[in-house]
């Protein structure tokens, strides 16, 4: 059975982060056990200090310059108009929708959640923890922190349609937690299509947990699973790791796409409908009111249509658009243009450099697909391109002067510390 409260049994040498700060359990003792099945709480998880806190809180609010949408605020399950905490600031800064750090902290005062949002894109210690998970699971993920001041909550009784792994960070935070109404929904099919029924399943329908987390603790949820959280006797901080899941939904769309694409390239496709068509099942022409007429009735169409379609189902080649669509989900790591410039401009032989982060490289025949677009390569270069795919330091030389230098300027090389 699904365990739904994991244990600290320590931490192999050599752990990934979902085993070594997330569930204290292997990659595939997590597939086997948990992943898409249950909820699960492990306790003492990891200290997250390192990754957020109330200071960093503060200074991304009223330090860092954020604007919608980087921030929500929310109370009593209501999100507030971002005209109530937004505001320009002041001569050089005229920006209308930056952060008002003073409303905030009257909304705060007043029992309002702060929802930093995108946080894998402001603040790089989380930004370092998600590009490492979203490697570790093949799955797209995207970080927000929730702060709630005591004894509130921001919002009511809800399901998300992607996984979530929350990492209590500081405070107390009460955990309600129901099985799904829906069972794995879709991107498209929010909770709020079926408020009824997550209502009453949270007010009637016995908990499959309820539990209070504290810092260091982890609770891993399934997408569709109804969950409600409250703030206890001091300020809470978590952060929810949203996994985006790729699913067989989400393969037969890339599949039906690449079929449609081909059939493009069917003239008898292409080919107009008969003038008066009245669509399937419905009769053609304006005289052929009993379906009755001719070869070419929509009925026959469709047949014609679904018999070529299925066809090109059969042979599509689904591979080019999912990894075009999974490339575009996530940004590679960051890239300082001054950095960049000097290593181009000082590149030597002895020049360490590395395959930029999360680029999402994928060689195929003699082109390199990335995150940053396409390359394509001459014979001779095809393997030391290869090579620098397991993103292990190299030095220029290895590579060639040419190659390497090619590389750093398409973004695709950075320069490394040895």
């Amino acid at each position: 059975m699904p365990r739904t409260e994991l244990q600290d049994s320590g931490v192999r040498e050599g752990a990934g982060i979902l085993e070594s700060r997330l569930t204290r359990l292997s990659r595939e003792e997590f597939a086997r056990d948990v992943w898409a099945r249950t909820a699960a709480l492990t306790r003492e998880a990891s200290d997250f200090s390192d990754v957020l806190s109330t200071s960093a809180v503060d200074e991304l609010i009223s330090r860092r310059g954020l604007r919608t949408p980087f921030l929500r605020v929310a109370k009593d399950g209501a999100t507030l108009p971002s005209s109530s905490f937004t505001a320009p600031a002041g001569v050089g800064a005229t920006v209308a929708d930056q952060l008002d750090d003073t409303a905030l902290w009257r909304a705060f005062a007043d029992g309002a959640t702060l929802v930093l949002q995108a946080l894998h894109r402001t603040w790089e210690p989380v930004a370092d923890l998600v590009s490492g998970l979203s490697t570790e699971l093949g799955h797209p993920v995207q970080a927000n922190a929730y702060v709630t001041p005591p004894q509130n909550r921001g919002f009511d009784a809800h399901y998300d349609v992607h996984d979530v792994f929350v990492l209590q960070i500081e405070g107390a935070k009460r955990w309600v937690i129901h099985e799904p109404v829906l069972p794995d929904p879709l991107r498209d099919q929010p909770w709020t299509d079926h408020r009824a029924a997550v209502a009453d399943q949270a007010a009637h329908g016995t908990p499959h947990l309820d539990t209070m987390l504290r810092p260091g603790d982890v609770l891993y949820l399934p997408r569709g699973w109804l969950h409600a959280a409250q703030a206890q006797g001091e300020v809470s901080v978590h952060l929810t790791l949203g996994v985006h899941v790729w699913t067989r939904y989400a393969l037969a769309e890339q599949l039906t796409r690449a079929a449609l694409a081909a059939l493009c390239d069917d003239p008898s496709m292409r080919r107009s409908l008969p003038l008066g068509t009245r669509g399937p099942g419905g009769a053609d022409g304006p005289d052929d009111v009993d379906g009755t007429a001719g070869s070419c009735g929509s009925d026959g169409d469709m047949d014609l249509v679904r018999e070529h379609l299925l066809a090109a189902v059969a042979e599509a080649d689904p591979a080019p658009l999912f990894h075009r669509a999974r490339r575009s989900q996530g940004r590679p790591a960051p890239l300082g243009p001054v950095a960049q410039l000097t290593a181009l401009n000082g590149l030597g032989t002895t020049s360490p450099v590395r395959l930029r982060k999360a680029l999402e490289p994928r060689l195929e025949g003699t082109r390199l697909f990335t995150r940053v677009g396409h390359l394509d390569f001459p014979a001779p270069d095809l393997v030391p391109v290869a090579r620098l795919l397991d993103g292990q330091v190299r030095t220029a030389g290895e590579l060639g002067l040419a190659l390497a230098g090619r590389l750093l300027r398409a973004g695709v090389l950075v320069p490394a510390d040895r």
